[in-house]
């Protein structure tokens, strides 16, 4: 009788324990996310989103040692929900925050992972094929990064003079320069945060990638760097098209991505940003200037102002919100091209 006793809370037990398993499995599945893109109005009005951004840009997307996140991607994003649930009239939700590396940012889309990613995300040809984009909210380009104290380097050209420029690992900003400057010599590092790092120590010259992350790690070590425009030194031809001396490397605009299964989610993030970009009253300056200035520096973004103002500028930085016609623009081809 014993044993019998015995051997069913053994068996028991066992089930019990086979439970556990199955129920710890279960929501090790749950939480990785659905197979199905996220509705972002839909999340907004549960009361619960997954906001996708970088943890490791200064500026733009930088997880505290807290765990919260800062910057003017994260900004932008928490922004964009709080108007749309004003509109819905429902709470604010609460936020999760989602490292999205740029490898991975449409696979977490399209796994529902996220609800949308705002993370120095370029809108480009390739990547509207499998996610929508709100936006563009922000305009940038292609500069470098230099110590302050170095007066040899005040243009793209100067690079060309034995020049050490550092780039991360399969950059093509780089490789940019290179195609246009045979005498500059690459050095390539695992990260950006390691490209500075050499920079100060002066093991490099300079350091490239989109002016917004240059300007977070100018930003964040006050007095040690500044940034260099960056623009065609002669005529080139590149990927096909004509780019004319003087115009303005790789422009850049960023864009919010989510699914492309909820176009209404994306028409209403893009009059989120366009509230955005909307003065106070009052006041000149919008949420969306006193974002950016908060998060890259009154000085820089003062530069930029200055340089897209310029008569007959290149450059520009307030976006048109909702335009992505120059997705599908021919721009001009090169000389002997049809």
């Amino acid at each position: 009788m014993n044993v019998q006793r015995t051997t069913r809370l053994s068996r028991s037990r066992r089930l019990i324990a086979v439970g556990a398993v199955v129920a710890m499995i279960a929501a090790l599945i749950a939480g990785c996310g659905s197979s199905d893109p996220r509705n972002l109005i839909e999340s907004i009005k549960s009361g619960h989103v997954v906001l996708g951004t970088k943890y490791d840009q200064p500026g733009m997307g930088q997880q505290n040692p807290d765990g919260s996140v800062v910057g003017f991607d994260p900004t932008v994003s928490e922004f964009v929900v709080n108007h749309i649930a004003d509109k819905l009239g429902v709470a604010h939700p609460e936020i999760t925050w989602r490292e999205t590396p740029s490898a991975q940012r449409e696979t977490l889309i399209g796994n529902g992972e996220v609800d949308m990613i705002s993370a120095t995300y370029s809108i480009n040809e390739a990547r509207s094929k499998k996610v929508a984009f709100a936006g563009p909210y922000l305009v940038t380009y292609q500069g470098l990064l230099v110590r302050a104290d170095d007066t040899s380097l005040t243009s793209l050209t100067d690079l060309d003079k034995g020049k050490k420029l550092c780039s991360v690992s399969g950059s093509t900003s780089a490789q940019n320069v290179k195609a246009q400057l045979s005498g500059v010599q690459l050095q390539e590092y695992d990260s950006y945060s390691s490209c500075v790092e050499a920079l100060r120590r002066g093991k490099v010259d300079a350091l490239t990638t989109d002016e917004t992350i240059l300007a977070g790690y100018a930003n964040k070590y006050p007095g040690e760097f500044k940034l260099v425009s960056m623009t065609y030194p002669k005529n080139a031809c590149v990927k096909g098209k004509l780019k004319k001396k003087g115009a303005p490397f790789s422009t850049e605009r960023y864009g919010i991505g989510m699914a492309k299964d909820y176009p209404a989610a994306v028409t209403e993030a893009n009059e989120a940003v366009t509230a955005m970009l909307q003065p106070k009253a009052g006041s000149t300056e919008s949420p969306w200037s006193t974002a950016l200035r908060s998060s890259l520096g009154d000085s820089i973004v003062d530069e930029w102002i200055a340089r897209a103002d310029a008569p007959e500028s290149g450059y520009k930085l307030l976006p048109t919100v909702g335009d992505l016609d120059f997705l599908t623009s021919p721009g001009t081809p090169c000389e002997g091209d049809s």
